[in-house]
């Protein structure tokens, strides 16, 4: 049984459908990405996953669950964890102050948790009493997963974890999901690096017009010389 099962799914806003049917699975411990051009509805698929958009039909189960039209924080204790593109730091806090904000179900935890989360992320262990809003992009968004880690959730949804950053430090993000991805967590990635993304991950969904264009090893998508010529660029 796959550990997230989405089923013709239709969702969007104000009663007006961005995903059209579109259906996907996540097995445990798998890295997805999800590609397409700007407007084929990837961000709206996070955001009806983690219960942020209205569902108008179809289905998503977690580990056998219907949470369809569950809320966000009745997800959360699931095991399920949000990381989004933009707002996902409280930038007046510090790093440690951050990872603490995210262990909110676990508050005696705390420790344990954050110790896991810095071995992953060592750069944040030196960084522990530093305001977040005066670091790089990249430190932020290693502390935005950082603190969505501090759940010990069983999927990530990371919305454009490279978007705005370095081309130094996206090698960096990457290196860091997949890092993620082999301490058991399964991921799905919405990337505007679709190329790079698919090559990392186990399988991939070209999304177009909220709908499923493609699907397959992540691998084979990169390598598609038509999923190249419409979506990758070349």
């Amino acid at each position: 049984m796959a550990l997230l099962e989405v089923q013709d799914l239709q969702a969007g806003y104000h009663d007006v459908p961005i995903l059209h049917g579109l259906a996907m699975r996540v097995a445990e411990g798998e890295l997805v990405a999800i590609v397409g051009p700007n407007g084929a509805g990837k961000s709206t698929l996070m955001k009806a996953l983690f219960g942020l958009v209205r569902v108008i039909a179809g289905s998503v189960r977690l580990d056998g669950q219907e949470i369809t039209h569950l809320p966000p924080e009745r997800r959360v204790p699931l095991g399920l964890s949000y990381v989004p593109q933009v707002d996902n730091v409280f930038a007046s806090l510090t790093v440690e102050e951050n990872l603490e904000m995210g262990a909110y179900l676990a508050p005696y935890e705390v420790r344990p948790r954050m110790e896991q989360v810095l071995e992953l992320f060592p750069l944040l262990r030196r960084r522990l009493r530093q305001r977040v809003g005066t670091m790089s992009g990249g430190e932020r968004q290693m502390v935005a997963m950082g603190r969505a880690l501090m759940l010990r959730p069983r999927l990530l949804l990371l919305d454009e974890p490279s978007a705005g950053l370095a081309p130094s430090m996206v090698d960096a993000l990457f290196a860091q999901v997949q890092a993620i991805r082999r301490s058991g967590v399964a991921i799905v990635m919405v990337e505007q690096n679709a190329r790079r993304s698919l090559e990392i991950a186990d399988r991939g969904y070209v999304l177009a017009s909220g709908r499923t264009r493609f699907e397959g090893r992540g691998a084979d998508l990169a390598s598609d010389p038509e999923v190249a010529r419409l979506y990758l660029g070349g």
